[in-house]
């Protein structure tokens, strides 16, 4: 009512949108971040209401490099087209693609406790051509284009496949590189190489530039925007898959994998 009383101050807005869990191609139906699933989330929280500012609450041991560009691509837009400022605040984790998308924020507040970086790139896989062969079971593959069966797990591992996996995760590597250095500029430190993939917690983050500072959202946006701001939180909904159980494998396989992202950084 009180926003319809043309003398009555409006309360201040912040739209909070919780990013938690693994970053996938999951697309809407299977647990975790995507584009996809995040993109009316998103929208919303930007648009309704004219929010003072937007708060990512993230959460996020990182996952696809594609997924957490086109994300962070997305919060940028929205930013910029609806001139809102963006603060992240970081749980447990913002690494790898949780920290690609945190950089998209204006400013990156952390716990004392939270575990920040990761920048680099990663490709895990298995090899079972000893175990088949053992068993008496021949893999037969059949192609058009020497290269189509790069790196086969059931294969001997060739150099000439590693050396070709290399140069795309150097080039993910510079991508990603690009953009903590263009978001966060002169705030990075120096006399420290940040992009090894190394990880640091709270304060260490902080005086490498690579956060903000020490702080939790209410707090610091009360600080910000005085204690009557009023908090609208946004997330992603479940689908009718999931509130009907249907997506269950996925969604047991994604947990599985995400369970294996926090294990990286011992959570």
């Amino acid at each position: 009512m009180r926003r319809w009383i043309p003398f009555l101050k409006a309360r201040p807005r912040v739209a909070v949108v919780r990013l938690s869990g693994m970053i996938s191609s999951g697309g809407r139906f299977v647990q975790g971040l995507s584009d996809d699933g995040l993109a009316q989330t998103l929208d919303r929280a930007f648009t309704r209401g004219k929010p003072s500012a937007v708060a990512l609450s993230i959460n996020s041991p990182g996952g696809s490099a594609v997924q957490s560009s086109l994300i962070g691509a997305r919060i940028r837009r929205l930013a910029e087209e609806r001139s809102v400022p963006v603060y992240a605040f970081v749980e447990d984790v913002a690494a790898s693609g949780g920290y690609w998308i945190a950089v998209q924020a204006d400013e990156i507040w952390a716990d004392p406790a939270s575990i920040l970086g990761s920048i680099g790139v990663i490709s895990a896989s298995f090899g079972a051509h000893d175990f088949i062969a053992r068993h008496g079971i021949e893999r037969r593959v059949h192609t058009a284009g020497r290269s189509k069966s790069m790196l086969d797990p059931f294969r001997p591992e060739k150099d000439e496949d590693v050396q070709r996996l290399n140069r795309i995760l150097e080039q993910i590597h510079a991508a990603f590189i690009d953009q903590v250095k263009s978001r966060r500029g002169a705030k990075l430190g120096d006399g420290e190489d940040l992009f090894t993939g190394d990880v640091w917690i709270g304060r260490q983050a902080v005086d490498r530039g690579l956060a903000d500072g020490i702080g939790h959202l209410v707090p610091k946006m009360q600080e910000r925007f005085g204690k009557d701001v009023k908090f609208l939180v946004y997330g992603a909904k479940r689908s009718l898959l999931q509130r009907l159980g249907l997506a269950f494998m996925d969604n047991m396989v994604a947990t599985v994998e995400e369970r294996a992202l926090f294990a990286r950084y011992g959570l």
